[in-house]
């Protein structure tokens, strides 16, 4: 794990490449919304771009964790398969359910049985390296797919923001690789929040899938259950529940995710939100976002989730690989 997290400025390379080589020809131009279908580490790549497009893409993007696909989905929907396996049998039935509704469809995969129907079906598939685990194919699941928006001609070329973006993270790969000093942010961080139940709070614009990709880290990772919300919205109810439990609550650390280009409200918000609920938690941890680009702030946050995951799981003196909960379901599941 450690080698495969290392390496991920390399792995943003080799899917700008493949992104850069997708030859798709599909009229999408009445194509009105787009749904992207997946599951897991699948589908986390769709909720970064939907996130990161949310306020410069013109055509509604929806992310799909089902078995099947919205009924307003038809021959106007382009729908866009993501299985790094390619058997994840939720994102198989919503394609054979998008092939249903005459949706216009592309895949990406490492094969499996999405891609032998695909490709039976004329549909064209992205293809990328097997070998990884889906959540350690990131980039594959991102940069391809974000390549293929600019090949369909949905937004314009991102060249040089992803090129900036694999320098920034070979930059800080160097650092938080090295756990010899002890100048490494994410194994300090790591380190404080041993013991402790993470709960991450961020807004709900740029960093709302940060957020869940933090989470889903820190279950898959370190082993430990992880919880979070959005600001406002956490505003309007969840703030109250810090309240009773308050010798549990000490076992809590309170995560702020922050960003330069957050609502000055959403500002105001968090600065009041961490006073009040300061009796009651553990620890504050406040982490602002750095990049050039709004591409380079979001991978800037996920990739420091991701070591500081890595170095959590090495503290718990557990082996961050393995997902044996999750192979003990899908082997129960084909026994059903």
């Amino acid at each position: 794990m450690f080698d495969v997290i290392a390496a991920f400025p390399g792995q943003l390379k080799q899917a700008f490449e493949i992104g850069s080589n997708i030859d798709i020809k599909l009229e999408v131009s009445g194509i009105r919304n787009i749904i992207i279908t997946g599951l897991g580490g699948s589908a986390i790549g769709g909720d970064l771009l939907r996130s990161y497009l949310q306020y410069e893409i013109s055509i509604p993007v929806q992310v799909n964790r089902n078995y099947f696909i919205p009924a307003y989905a038809d021959e106007h929907t382009m729908v866009i398969c993501s299985s790094y396996s390619g058997d994840t049998e939720e994102t198989i039935s919503a394609y054979n359910d998008a092939k249903s509704k005459g949706c216009k469809i592309a895949c990406i995969s490492a094969g499996g049985k999405l891609t032998i129907m695909a490709e039976n079906d004329g549909n064209y598939v992205v293809k990328v390296p097997r070998g990884y685990q889906p959540r350690c194919a990131l980039a594959f699941s991102f940069i391809t797919m974000l390549m293929l928006f600019v090949k369909l001609k949905f937004i314009k070329e991102r060249d040089n923001e992803i090129a900036g973006l694999i320098d920034v993270m070979s930059s800080r790969s160097a650092v938080y690789s090295d756990f010899s000093g002890g100048t490494n942010p994410a194994l300090n961080i790591a380190e404080h929040l041993h013991g402790r139940i993470p709960v991450i709070y961020s807004s709900n614009d740029l960093l709302d899938i940060v957020n869940l990709r933090w989470r889903g880290q820190f279950a898959e990772n370190s082993k430990t259950l992880a919880f979070g919300n959005y600001f406002p919205e956490l505003n309007h109810n969840e703030i109250v529940g810090w309240q009773e439990n308050s010798e549990f609550l000490r076992n809590f650390a309170l995560i702020y995710l922050l960003d330069r280009e957050d609502n000055p409200r959403i500002v105001k918000r968090q600065k009041i939100t961490k006073e009040i609920l300061e009796p009651y938690r553990g620890i504050d941890i406040e982490i602002e976002s750095e990049g050039n680009s709004k591409l380079e702030r979001i991978f800037d946050l996920v990739y420091l989730g991701d070591w500081i995951s890595f170095y959590l799981a090495v503290i718990n003196k557990t082996d961050p690989t393995p997902i044996e909960k999750i192979n003990l379901l899908k082997n129960k599941l084909m026994e059903s």
